[in-house]
């Protein structure tokens, strides 16, 4: 089973040492091939990806995100045999976004077990949403690699359950909320502009402005452009429906 980096090291920093025996119990998966995990635990900014000794999680990452897409689409339409093609898909959305993934991850502890650098460490890395989200996507397709479709079913199965189970009802995302809300009034569709990005390539911070004809703008932050225009039009949805009380 590899080791973990050392908290001790003046490059790289994990907040736990010894083996990743007790993740694997955390996933209910037991790894024919340990490498497989480590490498999904493996953060860019780690020095033996910058040296070039080792892969990092990216391309692990680009095989997750699919997995857990095709595992989720097939779970909801298993789960819902009723509902109509556009509320699987968003249900989809919801259940595929980083958010479910980072949500997924801290459940998980994921933070503690990625190797990265003390720089990225000491700046909040294992915290970080949009790390933790890649780590999970990454620990899907290491699990799939190792078991197949049917040991990442059950992982994802096992991970998601609470969060499809907690919506009922086919969720509306704030930006389709918000148009519709414009729409019923007779307004213009709702604006979103970039004001700002910042961050290293892999960890950026999008800033977006949200407004509606004759309304006060707000602002979204988030990992994504997609992740920010929602959060801009939750904040101004909310004012708007606020104002009309």
């Amino acid at each position: 089973m590899p080791k973990i980096h050392d908290a001790n090291s003046d490059q790289d920093n994990s907040a736990e040492t010894g083996d990743l025996k007790s993740l694997e119990q955390r996933l209910g998966h037991r790894f024919a091939d340990a490498g497989r995990l480590a490498e999904a635990l493996r953060h860019p900014s780690d020095t033996e990806v910058q040296n070039g000794a080792l892969p990092s999680n990216q391309r692990l990452e680009f095989l997750g995100d699919r997995v857990l897409g095709l595992i989720v689409s097939e779970w909801l339409l298993e789960r819902y045999p009723d509902e109509a093609e556009g509320e699987i898909a968003r249900r989809h959305t919801d259940l595929v976004r980083r958010e479910a993934l980072a949500r997924a991850a801290r459940h998980l502890g994921l933070g503690n077990f990625i190797a990265m650098s003390k720089g990225e460490d000491d700046a909040g890395g294992r915290r970080n949403p949009s790390l933790l989200a890649d780590a999970c996507e990454a620990v899907i397709a290491a699990i799939y690699l190792d078991g197949g479709l049917g040991a990442a079913a059950a992982f994802i199965r096992g991970q998601w359950a609470e969060m499809i189970e907690a919506a009922p009802e086919p969720p509306v995302d704030a930006k389709t909320a918000l148009q519709e809300w414009a729409q019923a009034r007779g307004l213009d569709l709702p604006r979103y502009r970039e004001t700002g990005r910042e961050g290293p390539a892999h960890a950026p911070k999008f800033t977006i402005e949200a407004d509606v004809s004759g309304y006060p703008t707000v602002v979204g932050e988030g990992a994504s452009k997609r992740a920010a225009e929602q959060r801009a039009a939750e904040a101004l949805l909310a004012k708007l429906e606020q104002g009309n009380e």
